[in-house]
């Protein structure tokens, strides 16, 4: 068993994962810090919270409706108005069609991999699968970038609660920006115990019980107090345990909110998680994903529909208004998205059973805040859903537009450890950026 792993039995879920983060970064080892681009476009955005859709929302039952075509499309479900004139969303997203002046949509996205696995790393990377390396995602490569400007305790790439699996996030850059994932459910009784983020639920004491246990088992480390590797190691261990028993885990305390904003954001893992999201924001932490699960609906789409969209309408619709009204949304980008969209043709045999399958050609994203404008849509599709028509926007598109509003240079070099000669984002990607949605031009 090596320490990584030492360390998370000992501590079990979300503290003892901060500790195997910290404790795993080569601190001992010289890390290559991002260098200035020539022109660094200037940054409006501070944070960034990734709604990560998982699975692939229909765009039909979400933002670009249909409400003309056949019942073998839209399934008889009705397109509805928002407080923006010539906009309609989904009718089941009502709150959120109450607030559409603060979020713009994108109904055009579309890219070529109808699998999860490839989709995701596109999605994430804005590089095709293959070639035998692994590009980081856009939270690690934001992780890194900010991390000279962030002075926060905590990881500055946090997953809330679940990893998405589909590859190595941190690619090939240092461990140090690879993200830390939470686990648990915010939505428990137990998420959080006297401001500490407990493993598996334990008390303060019982976690003191394990700390206590790991320095009477670490022999080895006490017989050679001045060896540089172990110190750097128990300097990471100290400042892991500063963390979760200090401040910075009062973040996750949800019982510092009021029982009414709790209820605001729905008693759901999904809307606690997005509670959760809006405390690091203000903590400052420069990257934050939700991983909202349950979303491949191949059977019983609307069935799943019911439930899974009435979770997302009142957490999202939540999330964006109490960043408006905390004055947090000018600084914070919202990107919510899934690595596809569905089948626009619902397949009603069984055993589908009304489902749709993954469709990667044309399907929809949503942008709010920082220096994204509010009430626009860009892109058309046809009267199915099915083909792009006007405007289509590639994944590498909507990564660029995150990372210029963040003031990185998408088409500048992206440092790593390994002395890749490599940009941020390939460079063909430059033409189709957003800046039809950006509030002011970089």
């Amino acid at each position: 068993m090596n320490r990584r792993e030492f360390l998370k039995t000992l501590g079990g879920c979300a503290a003892c994962g901060a500790i195997a983060y910290l404790a795993g970064r080569p601190f001992f080892a010289a890390a290559a810090e991002p260098a200035a681009a020539k022109k660094p476009p200037r940054a409006r955005a501070k944070s960034v919270i990734e709604i990560w859709v998982w699975g692939g929302p229909s765009q039909l039952e979400t933002f670009d409706p249909k409400p003309d075509a056949p019942h073998d499309y839209n399934g008889g479900f009705k397109a509805i108005p928002t407080n923006v004139p010539g906009i309609e969303i989904s009718e089941f997203f009502p709150l959120l069609a109450k607030h559409a002046d603060k979020y713009s949509l994108i109904r055009s996205m579309t890219h070529p991999y109808p699998g999860h696995e490839t989709a995701t790393y596109l999605m994430q990377t804005g590089r095709s699968p293959g070639g035998g390396r692994v590009y980081p995602a856009i939270g690690a490569v934001i992780a890194m970038f900010k991390s000279k400007e962030y002075r926060g305790e905590l990881p500055p790439y946090v997953i809330l609660t679940v990893p998405k699996g589909r590859f190595s996030e941190v690619g090939f850059l240092n461990e140090r920006y690879s993200p830390l994932v939470t686990g648990g459910n915010p939505a428990a009784a137990k998420f959080i115990v006297d401001g500490i983020v407990p493993p598996g639920g334990l008390s303060p004491e019982e976690l003191a019980a394990r700390f206590s246990l790991l320095e009477r088992l670490d022999t080895f480390g006490r017989s050679a107090p001045a060896d540089p590797v172990l110190k750097a190691f128990d300097t990471a261990g100290e400042k892991a345990r500063r963390v979760i028993e200090g401040d910075a885990a009062k973040v996750f305390d949800l019982s510092l909110e009021t029982p009414e904003m709790r209820d605001r954001y729905g008693r759901t893992t999904l809307g606690q998680s997005c509670l959760v999201a809006r405390r690091l924001v203000e903590a400052g932490v420069p990257y934050i994903t939700i991983n909202a699960q349950g979303w491949d609906t191949h059977k019983r789409h609307f069935e799943t529909m019911k439930t899974k969209a009435a979770e997302m309408d009142r957490a999202t619709t939540a999330l964006i208004t109490d960043l408006h009204e905390k004055g947090l949304l000018d600084s914070t980008i919202i990107w919510w998205t899934g690595e596809f969209g569905r089948t626009p043709k619902v397949d009603w045999e069984a055993p589908w059973n009304g489902g749709r399958n993954h469709y990667c050609k044309c399907f929809s994203s949503l942008v709010a805040g920082g220096g994204f404008a509010g009430g626009k849509v860009v892109g058309a599709s046809d009267e199915f859903a099915e083909k792009v028509v006007s405007r289509p926007v590639a994944p590498q598109d909507m990564l660029g537009s995150i990372y210029e509003l963040c003031g990185i240079d998408p088409d500048g070099p992206l440092p790593n450890p390994i002395g890749l000669e490599t940009t941020v984002l390939p460079p063909e990607s430059e033409a189709g950026r957003l800046r039809e949605i950006y509030r002011e031009r970089a």
